[in-house]
């Protein structure tokens, strides 16, 4: 009977409105969850007919949902102080792989990490992006898994050093006061370290010769002691300031500008090398800092270096890792290095109420939403990412219970018209009989 219909459709449409609300209420912890919304049609309004001015007379059949909607409003950002943790500022999704191979997109941002080091899902989904090879991050090439474990950070070849010092203008020829040294440690191709000695003497008022020495036990010569890998001279003026430098053997004098290049081990006849097997080195000794001006000085003040520096590292072990706001992944090595290891992907769509959910905080595409557009973090409209946080539910606790009482009354109100309807199906039958 279509009078029983019409409120069983109205009492599965307010069934299925409590079940939507009471799904967003069990969800108001889970991370990275989006609010959903019922909508609902009325069904096809039989014509019986038209009255004395022409208009139709219809009658309606109940109710339907129309469609599920979700609110892809920004959650608010938890900072959990966990490293693992990211959280997405705008818009965008994380893209994640489950065991199946393919994509599947998500807010939440609760990530750890497995036994392999690859960061993963609760649910141990992989978390994808773009690799990185020796600290350079490839965004052309295809997304992989994010690793944070068990990697190691290569060798780098010293290229360029600096060293600040003074040397003493008012020293006495031929004292221990007429020599200055530096030392510091450099690194080769396979992150061995060797002590660089460089020692300035005074030969004559504003002229320091200078020599710089490595020990002999790590060269193929052996033994004790050190061998000299350059030497030469350097100028100043009156003021103290470093004009020109000049090689030993050289016949030109060369600009501070130009720096001096070290050539580690020296090339001799026979060439030594070095003990472990590493490639020689050709290290540029920087005399000007980032604004022009001499790193070595001559006063009147006691010879002395305040800071040196160099461009090389060993080979060391992960000790910590940061995401940037881009995405990038970068990791701390035991060596004091620091290389990026990856750089989260972010996926966004054309029509994100287009997605459908398939559970575990994941959706799929569907035409109406169109394909992914995978991109790093900041660029093309996408949100950028915070570290050490996530996305909180954006279900509004007081909206849920207000939207809780409506649906409750509106399945009260149908479960009345059932009663009513029924008491007069029996009234009718009274009649009959």
């Amino acid at each position: 009977m279509g009078s029983f219909a019409i409120p069983l459709s109205g009492l599965t449409a307010a069934q299925d409105d409590l079940q939507s609300v009471s799904n967003n209420l069990a969800n108001i912890n889970t991370d990275g969850y989006k609010d959903e919304n019922l909508t609902f049609s009325d069904l096809f309004s039989q014509a019986g007919g038209t009255n004395g001015s022409g208009d139709p007379l219809q009658t309606g059949s109940g109710v339907a949902v129309a469609s599920t909607t979700s609110n892809f409003t920004e959650g608010t950002l938890d900072a959990t102080g966990t490293t693992s943790n990211m959280a997405l500022s705008g818009n965008g999704f994380f893209v994640t792989q489950g065991a199946n191979g393919l994509p599947d997109y998500t807010r939440a941002g609760d990530f750890t990490t497995n036994n392999a080091g690859q960061l993963t899902t609760p649910d141990g989904q992989l978390l994808l992006g773009y690799p990185a090879v020796n600290g350079v991050v490839n965004a052309s090439a295809a997304l992989g898994p994010m690793q944070v474990g068990s990697v190691t950070s290569p060798a780098v070849t010293t290229k360029n050093l600096q060293i600040t010092a003074n040397l003493d203008a008012g020293a006495t020829l031929g004292t221990s006061g007429a020599t200055t040294t530096s030392s510091l440690a450099v690194f080769d191709s396979l992150g061995g370290s060797h002590t660089l000695a460089l020692s300035y003497t005074m030969t004559a008022p504003n002229t320091w010769s200078y020599a710089a020495t490595v020990p002999n036990a790590d060269l193929s010569t052996g033994g004790a002691g050190v061998t000299t890998i350059a030497s030469g001279t350097l100028n100043f003026n009156s003021s103290g300031v470093l004009i020109s430098t000049e090689p030993t053997g050289g016949t030109a004098t060369a600009a501070p500008s130009a720096g001096i290049t070290l050539t580690i081990p020296p090339t001799t006849t026979p060439a030594t090398t070095f003990t472990d097997g590493a490639a020689p080195m050709s290290v540029n000794w920087n005399l000007l800092d980032g604004s022009g001006n001499s790193t070595m000085t001559q006063t009147a003040t006691a010879g002395t270096t305040s800071a040196t520096s160099q461009d090389g590292f060993a080979s060391g072990s992960l000790s910590s890792y940061a995401v940037q706001p881009n995405g990038t992944i970068v990791g701390t090595f035991s060596s004091g290095t620091s290389l990026a290891l990856g750089q989260v992907a972010v996926a966004t769509f054309g029509n994100v109420e287009g997605l459908t959910s398939i559970g575990n905080n994941n959706y799929q595409p569907t035409a109406a939403s169109g394909s992914a557009v995978v991109g790093a973090a900041g660029t093309g409209g996408r949100g950028t990412i915070v570290g050490g946080s996530v996305e909180q539910s954006n279900v509004d606790i007081a909206a849920e219970f207000a939207k809780l009482i409506v649906a409750q009354q509106a399945y009260s109100a149908n479960a009345k018209s059932i009663t009513t309807f029924n008491q007069v199906s029996q009234a009718t039958l009274a009649m009959i009989q």
